[in-house]
């Protein structure tokens, strides 16, 4: 089974790590930052990470160093703790997946990436997803789920075949990745798109000119990208993807 991706996920530009600007007091994925884009009217892309007792977590990184004031691994942490652990730049602890559903609450369109728990995007997964299927039963929302790591979408396609999924690429360069190059290989050629039941995926604006991006749109794959932050970037990536990512800016809401 292969969920289409509702039409308003191509036409809504989509918030990275939800509307956040520290100088507004809106953290990356805080609460604050998914009530401006709501109030803005942006659709919001969000990112989980797992607690010690396995919650979804709206985090970005597998530790908590840059974001928030604390240290250490953000899977160490219980979920209550977590939410007492303050957001750097903002006045609030971390959210879980569950009250970020509850805030947006189906008024704009949320895309949702999984963090890779296991390290080398290998089989070593299964708690944050099941945790994902818990928190999204009942959502009525439009919402779409993503992840860099195969593994994790083929078990939300299990857990939650009616939900759109997608996979998160990238030219998995040497320089950004320190995953060995036959994985960063396979990941490149995104060999399991149709096999894991997707409809869109969510690349690198940099690297839009892949000829396996125009193979997978010309075959029906919905483009999406990241991350834009100005207008030209847009206008750049816009000649391909059909929707945005964005952040440091705000883009057109009738592009």
């Amino acid at each position: 089974m292969t969920p289409s991706l509702p039409d308003v996920f191509l036409r809504v530009p989509l918030a990275h790590r939800a509307l956040h600007d520290l100088s507004a007091g809106r953290p990356e994925n805080s609460r604050a930052a998914v009530r401006a884009a709501i109030a803005a009217g942006y659709g919001i892309e969000i990112d989980l990470q797992q607690s010690a007792d396995a919650r979804a977590m709206v985090f970005h990184d597998t530790t908590l160093d840059r974001l928030a004031e604390g240290s250490g691994p953000v899977r160490a942490r219980s979920a209550a703790d977590l939410a007492q652990v303050p957001l750097r730049g903002g006045h609030e602890g971390i959210p879980d997946l569950a009250e970020v559903l509850d805030l947006v609450s189906g008024q704009v369109p949320l895309l949702i990436e999984i963090k890779d728990q296991d390290g080398a995007m290998g089989p070593a997964i299964g708690p944050l997803e099941q945790a994902i299927a818990l928190a999204l039963a009942g959502y009525a929302g439009p919402v779409a789920v993503m992840s860099f790591n195969p593994h994790s979408v083929a078990r939300m396609a299990e857990l939650c075949p009616e939900i759109p999924r997608g996979l998160v690429t990238d030219a998995f360069e040497a320089r950004d990745w320190t995953l060995p190059e036959e994985t960063r290989a396979r990941l490149r050629g995104v060999p399991d798109y149709w096999d894991l039941g997707c409809s869109f995926i969510s690349h690198n604006m940099h690297d839009l000119a892949r000829p396996r991006v125009a193979a997978l749109k010309a075959e029906g794959a919905a483009v999406l990208c990241w991350t834009v932050r100005s207008p030209e970037d847009e206008a750049q990536a816009r000649s391909v993807a059909q929707n945005i990512t964005f952040e440091g800016y705000k883009p057109p809401l009738d592009a």
